[in-house]
């Protein structure tokens, strides 16, 4: 007998074991670090975040910035070797390297940059 059968016999989980993605659900339960309960961050999965990735960033003037031309290159401040940064909505959350998606650009996160959710 499979867990679904047992935890679907049993009274105090028909409900939750008859439901569609309820281990799902489980598994979005964010626990509170004082031990209250949690509750499901469900409703925070559709809501729309900018992802960037930026491969480095240079400072001038408006002098420098007038004087570009096509063919310019311009030299910025992360080296060849260096992780890209990936930033969520203006803050720095991955750092990844760069890599070929057929014929687009992509990103391979290698760390992700996190802080405790809960301070």
């Amino acid at each position: 007998m499979n867990d679904m059968t047992q935890n679907s016999q049993s009274p105090g989980n028909s409900m939750s074991a008859s439901m569609p993605g309820a281990e799902q659900v489980a598994a979005n339960k964010v626990a509170h670090p004082d031990g209250r309960p949690g509750r499901s961050i469900d409703f925070l999965m559709d809501i729309p975040l900018e992802l960037t990735v930026e491969i480095g960033r240079r400072s001038m003037t408006m002098g420098e910035l007038i004087e570009l031309t096509p063919g310019t290159v311009v030299e910025l401040d992360h080296g060849s070797e260096e992780n890209l940064d990936i930033v969520v909505n203006g803050k720095l959350v991955a750092r990844g390297e760069a890599v070929m998606v057929g014929e687009r650009y992509g990103v391979r996160v290698m760390e992700i940059i996190g802080e405790d959710p809960f301070k």
